[in-house]
């Protein structure tokens, strides 16, 4: 099982509370969360933070969240982070498209508490999914 204490994780998420909450929840967990609040940001973060997940959420200013997964995914110095999708968008279609692109997993924020996220996130890392 992989020590998954200390790694990084980008949260774009433009609903502040929600972000604050997950930042906190992941950083008790032993992560180190970095929050960006808009899609361009987020970005910017990723690329400049190389972090070893990024939890994206699509409905966001500036570039939404498939935009942001497709820059990520176009981008050769940061297409090997995997992309989590953190969304109330559940339709097949969103998830097929999230996923088409590049996602690793698509997460409904209704349907799962935060810690039930946290939970995932731990999950996925432990399964050895990050490229170091």
């Amino acid at each position: 099982m992989a020590d998954i204490t200390k790694f990084k994780i980008v949260i774009i998420e433009d609903d502040e509370i929600l972000s604050k909450v997950i930042t906190e929840e992941l950083g008790d967990a032993g992560f180190e969360a970095i929050q960006a609040f808009d899609g361009q940001q987020g970005l910017e973060s990723v690329k400049s933070k190389k972090p070893d997940l990024v939890l994206l959420d699509i409905m966001m200013p500036k570039m939404n969240g498939f935009e942001v997964l497709e820059e990520i995914e176009s981008d050769s110095q940061i297409k090997d982070i995997p992309v989590i999708i953190l969304t109330v968008l559940g339709s097949d279609d969103d998830i097929k498209k999230g996923l088409q692109l590049g996602a690793k997993d698509y997460i409904v924020k209704s349907q799962h508490a935060v810690a039930e996220i946290v939970e995932k996130v731990k999950q996925f890392l432990e399964k050895g999914n990050v490229v170091r």
